[in-house]
């Protein structure tokens, strides 16, 4: 993952694919261990929605932190442009009237 500090770092085709298969890697692989796990139905069930849930959290928590960075981001650009507008607009040589 790039570590650029503008807001035009962007990640590379070749990592979003990593992080999706390592994503599909890892809950196929819990899934399966619940399925094959020697237990009782109850609590094979109980285990793969505890996976199901921690899956929808992860995804929501992500969700938030991509949400709470592109809001911080927003303002560091606002307030960029706002400093370039009073830099254009200062005048050093005029004289105070």
């Amino acid at each position: 993952m790039p570590t650029k500090t503008d807001s035009t770092a962007k990640n590379t085709t070749a990592f979003a694919a990593q992080a999706a298969i390592s994503f599909g890697a890892s809950l196929f692989s819990m899934l399966c261990a619940v399925y094959f796990m020697d237990s009782e139905p109850w609590v094979k069930g109980f285990l793969a929605l505890g996976t199901l849930y921690l899956t929808t959290s992860t995804f929501t928590l992500a969700k938030v932190v991509r949400d709470m960075q592109e809001d911080n981001t927003t303002l560091s650009r606002l307030d960029a442009a706002r400093l370039e507008k009073l830099l254009a607009q200062h005048d050093p040589f005029k004289t105070a009237s």
